[in-house]
């Protein structure tokens, strides 16, 4: 028993070994890139592995990149691994740009790849130009009304701006501040409906794609629609802002001639206070005046009979009769 124990340890350390040393010496990888046409040795394989690179990326990006006929070394594919880039896309898009009679430097590819953009579908927008729908865009004419615009914008990649370069975001603001302008500077609304690639023209004047990662080939107005009339909305909330303020100037006029009623009403009561305050002084006047010897009793009475008369005056003339009989007797005056 301890003998089969043995063999099958010496076994399993057998396997273990092997796996090792392919691990570490991809022979089978190597072996691959010879038959591909690339020449690369099983020590630089091996020092792929010490230094964290992992060598299957490497030995197909040279592959590949031998076959389309690329000269790429593998120190620049290693440097672009370690400085955590994409080989394999990089790889791509240099191989879909030569077929494609583009310009791209292996340099620029890498740079594009490490400012995070995809360099591959970079390429690929720019030789097949993309399609951009914009959210729809809602402006005001000059005449009031409300216009919700939807445009499509055709871009092409812009490989020299692509590092630097802004992005989707920044050429939908721009188109969507273009149409806003195009749409507010239209004398009505009816010119945009009539002629709405007027607005393309102007947008495209602009050069909205300057300092972009992107060319713009064409911008097309897909849909219009007609919103509220805004103008007419203004003119409604203005009219019951101003109803407002003339209603609380009224109020306050209103406040002040209750106010003024009243102050007019406590003077005309203090007025007779102290009317009622001097009559009550006659009596103590006429009091006076018998004692003092100025007033007789003859004189008294005379007053009496004169206050008595025009008291009986004032009740004949307050009454309906009194006033008719007044009104016959100047009649018969005028007579």
């Amino acid at each position: 028993m301890e003998n089969v124990w043995i063999v099958v340890a010496i076994g399993i350390g057998a396997i273990f070994a092997l796996w090792l040393i392919f691990y570490f010496i991809p022979v089978g990888l190597w072996f691959t890139a010879l038959l591909s046409g690339v020449r690369i040795s099983l020590i630089q394989l091996v020092f792929m592995r010490w230094r964290k690179i992992a060598p299957q990326i490497i030995v197909r990006s040279l592959i590949s990149s031998t076959k389309a006929g690329l000269n790429l070394t593998r120190n620049a594919l290693e440097a672009h691994y370690l400085a955590g880039g994409h080989v394999q896309e990089v790889v791509n898009a240099l191989i879909s740009a030569d077929k494609a009679n583009m310009s791209l430097d292996f340099k620029v590819a890498t740079a594009i790849d490490l400012a995070g953009r995809d360099v591959l579908e970079a390429v690929q927008m720019s030789v097949n130009p993309k399609v951009i729908d914009t959210p729809p865009v809602t402006a005001v004419a000059k005449d009031g009304i409300q216009l919700i615009c939807r445009a499509r914008v055709t871009v092409r990649a812009n490989i020299r701006q692509l590092v630097g370069g802004a992005g989707e975001e920044t050429v939908l603001a721009r188109v969507g501040e273009g149409v806003v302008s195009s749409i507010g500077s239209a004398d009505s609304h009816k010119s945009v409906l009539e002629n709405p690639d007027s607005i393309s023209r102007v947008v495209l004047e602009k050069g909205l794609d300057s300092g972009t990662a992107f060319e713009i080939l064409s911008i097309d107005i897909a849909d219009i629609d007609v919103g509220k009339n805004v103008g007419a909305v203004l003119q409604m909330d203005q009219a019951n802002a101003d109803k407002n303020i003339a209603q609380a100037k009224a109020e306050e006029r209103r406040a002040m001639a209750v106010a003024e009623e009243q102050e007019m009403k406590a003077r005309a009561q203090e007025a007779r206070a102290n009317v009622i305050q001097a009559e009550a002084e006659i009596p103590r006047a006429i009091a006076e005046a018998f004692r003092t010897g100025n007033l007789g009793i003859l004189d008294y009475y005379k007053f009496q009979n004169i206050k008595a008369d025009t008291k009986m005056r004032e009740s004949i003339s307050d009454s309906p009769g009194g006033k008719r009989s007044d009104r016959n007797k100047g009649d018969s005056s005028n007579k």
